[in-house]
This record gives structure tokens, C-alpha cells and sequence, in this order.
């Protein structure tokens, strides 16, 4: 039988749904692996495609700054590199930006069935203002959490957790939306129902999550 938003909702007894939104609400990774390169670049750090799955997709701007040059820094430091970086992001990928494949239309059939929805990212404001900039949905959300929001970036599951604290909906009613292992993994922690999308890992390397989906219209 084909898994619909409808039987999830229904099946799993959901009162939520959480998002996660590099990569998942838009195919951006590609625009995010390429704007790390050229950052890098003048410093004469390389990052293979490999390297940024593994140790970046997913997780915190200060995660992966620390990661890249290999030390612990202050949420400041850390923080003035990643907006760098993160200025390089925007003018790459505004031209380009558009929603995944049957979002818009999936968070309409939420919305319309009174199901709380929230976003829960490991990027910044600045992105997350960007993304509605571009894509208006930002009505429909009721909690957008960020790497500000928590102590621990994915794959702990704090993120999942506040999210569902603040729609004030125990984690098991909840459904995620992810597109990194890291994310799948700090879902299921947080002992939700984790739907992954093979924009950014393949199947295999997100085979922990309860179902697979290739993008949104599958639901539909």
C-alpha cells in the first residue's frame, strides 16, 4: 500500500510535523557544498564532496567552521567565518532557489488538516529569512528553531526536542522531514517518525530513517 501524508498522520497517530529545510524544503546542498569551496579557496582549504556529507551537511555553522580549521572556537568566531560563507551562499543560490518538489502543496494538505508544522534547522536566521524571502510560506509555521536555539547541533536530538516542547506535542506524535543522516539520526533519538529525502545522501547512506521519499509529490 502507498504511504500518504494522510496514512502517516493517521497510522502513527501524528499531531505535528517538523521540517528541516537545507536540503529538504530546498534542493540547495549543491549551492552550499559549492559556496564552502569558493570561501575556502583563498585560503587554501579543499573539501571534498565526502567530507562536506560526512562532517557538514546537517549540522551547525560552528560544527563545520570548527571542523574545517580543526579547532574549538567561541560562538563569535565561529560565527564571523560562517557569515561569510554563508553571504557567498545567498548570491549563489538566490537565482536558483525554488521549493522541493511537491512542498508547497504537501504544507497546504497539512495546513488545511490543522496539523501543527514547525522548522528545525541547523542554519542561521539570515538563511531562514532568505528562504522566505523567496518561498512565502512562512505563515504556516508556528515554531522555526535554529542553531541559536540549542547547545548541541544534530545528530543530538535537542533540536527535534525544542521544536516539539515548543508546539508543545509529545516528540512521539511527531513526524520529521530530513534530508542528512545526522538529521535522521537526531530524530529518532528524539524518538520520532522520520520520513528522509534523497536530495543530498542515497538510500543506503539514509536507511535509519522509517521511510525514504525521492521528494514531496510521493506523499501527495
Amino acid at each position: 500500500m502507498k504511504s500518504t501524508i494522510n496514512t502517516l498522520i493517521q497510522d502513527h497517530q501524528i499531531a505535528a510535523i517538523i521540517f528541516d529545510l537545507d536540503g529538504t524544503m530546498v534542493d540547495n546542498n549543491n549551492y552550499h557544498l559549492a559556496s564552502w569551496r569558493q570561501y575556502l579557496k583563498e585560503k587554501q582549504i579543499e573539501i571534498s564532496e565526502e567530507a562536506y556529507k560526512k562532517h557538514i551537511n546537517g549540522r551547525t555553522n560552528k560544527d563545520a567552521i570548527e571542523y574545517i580549521y580543526q579547532r574549538k572556537m567561541s560562538n563569535q568566531e565561529a560565527m564571523e567565518y560562517a557569515l561569510q560563507k554563508e553571504m557567498i551562499y545567498r548570491k549563489l543560490y538566490a537565482p536558483y532557489i525554488k521549493p522541493v518538489k511537491g512542498l508547497i502543496e504537501l504544507i497546504n494538505h497539512i495546513h488545511q488538516k490543522k496539523i501543527k508544522m514547525a522548522i528545525a534547522t541547523s542554519g542561521i536566521q539570515v538563511n531562514i529569512d532568505f528562504l522566505f524571502d523567496h518561498i512565502p510560506i512562512k505563515q504556516y509555521f508556528s515554531a522555526v528553531i535554529n542553531s541559536a536555539h540549542i547547545k548541541k547541533g544534530k545528530p543530538d536530538p535537542e533540536i527535534f526536542l525544542t521544536a516539539a516542547n515548543t508546539l508543545q506535542v509529545n516528540p512521539n506524535a511527531c513526524l520529521v522531514f530530513e534530508d542528512a543522516a545526522v538529521g535522521v539520526k537526531a530524530a529518532k533519538d528524539a524518538g520520532m517518525y522520520v520520513v528522509a529525502l534523497t536530495t543530498t545522501q542515497t538510500e543506503v547512506e539514509l536507511s535509519e530513517a522509517h521511510l525514504i521519499i525521492n521528494n514531496f509529490t510521493t506523499l501527495l
